[in-house]
């Protein structure tokens, strides 16, 4: 049996507050760092979250040391 690789890269709460236009609007934590952003879409949202964890992998995000 293979081992699950994958890693907990971070953990994010969604706040969706209106869905108006086909598409969400809201805001979201990026628990781990306790940053809050809103987002006028889904896209936007998607787009947030792909940001902050390439932060993460980087390793250039505020507080961030690359060691982890």
């Amino acid at each position: 049996m293979k081992q699950d690789k994958r890693r907990d890269l971070g953990t994010f709460v969604v706040h969706v507050q209106h869905y108006e236009n086909a598409t969400w609007q809201g805001e979201v934590v990026w628990a781990d760092q306790n940053r809050t952003q809103k987002f006028r879409s889904a896209l936007e949202l998607m787009k947030l979250m792909d940001s902050a964890l390439e932060t993460k992998l980087r390793g250039t995000g505020p507080g961030e040391d690359g060691t982890g």
